[in-house]
């Protein structure tokens, strides 16, 4: 990775060089950024489960013992909770109830809504992999590898025009500019066959495109950007890992500003 970057203005000119923060020289480490991705999907995945007296709410009892009225005793059929539908003297008309091999019974193992499914990452490990999938994307290779469209002076960072930026059709252009045109059609949605497996349902699917890093969660590209496909604006103080590699795929395509470069070392984020 090169010491010094090239600082782009929204017209694609060299303006200067600057050198990247130390939290760039992290060494590539795909299996904690895979543990960092895992962990923060797992923190936002539903729990769910069966309502607790589901097949339950019957009045079925029976009675094994061999003189007890509603006895099974005796009747030549299994020791199954049962309920009764019709009686004519001392035959019933049973039907079983409650337990999981009987009809609207209970489910033998079901889920539980009080499972935990978020998994624990420490903090140290967590910083550390978010430190190594920022150096990722500033890998030329390995941003190509992972399908992205870039032009060939990448990795640059951009001027702090671009967070000034205050419309959609300012930011398609600017990013048109500086050569990202084809990443842009990439993203876009398309429309897919239905019953493809996990697809059944999904009329159109998404792919990650840029990940635009600011300053300030106020400024105004924040907003202007939100609408193109495939592109996340995320102020500098709130990017994590999954961000920087979804999929725990490291070398998302990102483009980084001045401004929030500034942020990152004066505050010494993820250290």
């Amino acid at each position: 990775m090169a010491t010094k970057i090239p600082v782009f203005s929204m017209e694609k000119k060299k303006l200067s060089e600057r050198a990247m923060p130390p939290q760039f020289s992290e060494a590539y480490r795909p299996d904690l950024i895979r543990r960092a991705v895992v962990a923060l999907q797992s923190a936002a995945r539903q729990r769910y489960g069966t309502f607790p007296e589901a097949g339950q709410r019957h009045s079925a009892e029976t009675s094994k013992r061999r003189h007890d009225y509603r006895g099974t005793y005796g009747q030549g059929i299994s020791r199954v909770k049962r309920k009764i539908l019709s009686r004519r003297g001392s035959r019933m008309g049973w039907v079983g109830a409650l337990t999981p091999q009987t009809r609207g019974g209970r489910r033998a193992h079901p889920p539980r809504a009080e499972k935990n499914f978020e998994k624990k990452l420490n903090k140290k490990e967590n910083r550390k992999a978010i430190r190594s999938a920022m150096a990722a994307t500033l890998n030329h290779a390995m941003v190509a590898h992972r399908g992205h469209h870039i032009p060939a002076e990448y990795p640059f960072i951009l001027d702090k025009s671009l967070e000034q930026l205050k419309t959609t059709k300012e930011v398609h252009a600017a990013l048109s500019t500086l050569g990202f045109g084809e990443e842009l059609q990439r993203s876009l949605l398309k429309k897919i066959r239905a019953g493809i497996g996990k697809l059944r349902g999904r009329r159109y699917k998404k792919k990650k495109g840029l990940l635009l890093v600011v300053g300030d969660e106020a400024s105004s590209v924040c907003k202007a950007a939100r609408n193109i496909p495939g592109i996340d604006v995320v102020p500098v103080r709130a990017v994590n890992a999954e961000l920087l590699a979804p999929g725990t795929m490291p070398g998302r395509v990102t483009l980084w500003t001045e401004q929030a470069l500034e942020v990152l070392e004066k505050e010494k984020l993820f250290i």
